[in-house]
């Protein structure tokens, strides 16, 4: 998943909040409902109506997240009021990662040219147990144009084994070779 940069930045803002007060599973909670409203298709397109006044998107959002924790309830209205609510499914995941790793829980997302049955879905994350020293949470994807192999991200760490760019490199050193 591509995210946003501000995404980040508010998730980091809030843990580092959630964490000074003791309140990352409050938090934690709070963002999932904000991610559930914010990603709902029909609330997205309420959101997004430029004809409907802020002040009733903000009713809305009082509504809907009635019982989360005040400071949560606050980034869902500056979310609106910013016009940015798209951003808060991927503000709690990454919130969620954050958590995660203060824990030793890595995040690792594995594109492949076909669906990994479960073996392969276990060899896989064993390998990035050992590479990562500790818990890998997996997240798979398929993208045919890579045709073979494995793109493995974790955090910034990008590992490219794909045939995709096996071939491409293979290109490059023939196109530079003088024959």
């Amino acid at each position: 998943m591509i995210r946003d940069v501000a995404a980040k930045r508010y998730a980091e803002a809030a843990y580092l909040i959630a964490r000074q007060d003791g309140k990352e599973e409050a938090w934690s909670s709070g963002l999932a409902d904000v991610a559930a409203l914010f990603g709902d298709d029909r609330a997205r397109a309420v959101f997004e109506n430029a004809r409907l006044p802020s002040n009733q998107k903000l009713a809305l959002v009082e509504r809907a997240l009635a019982g989360v924790d005040p400071l949560v309830l606050n980034l869902a209205r500056l979310l609106v009021r910013r016009r940015r609510t798209s951003l808060g499914p991927q503000i709690a995941q990454a919130f969620q990662e954050l958590i995660d790793a203060a824990k030793g829980i890595s995040h690792a997302t594995v594109t492949s040219a076909v669906p990994l049955v479960d073996e392969d879905r276990a060899a896989v994350q064993r390998r990035l147990i050992e590479i990562t020293g500790g818990p890998v949470v997996l997240e798979t994807h398929v993208d045919e144009n890579i045709l073979g192999g494995l793109v493995v991200r974790i955090g910034d760490r990008l590992i490219d084994g794909s045939t995709k760019s096996r071939l491409l490199a293979l290109k490059r050193r023939l196109a530079g070779a003088t024959i």
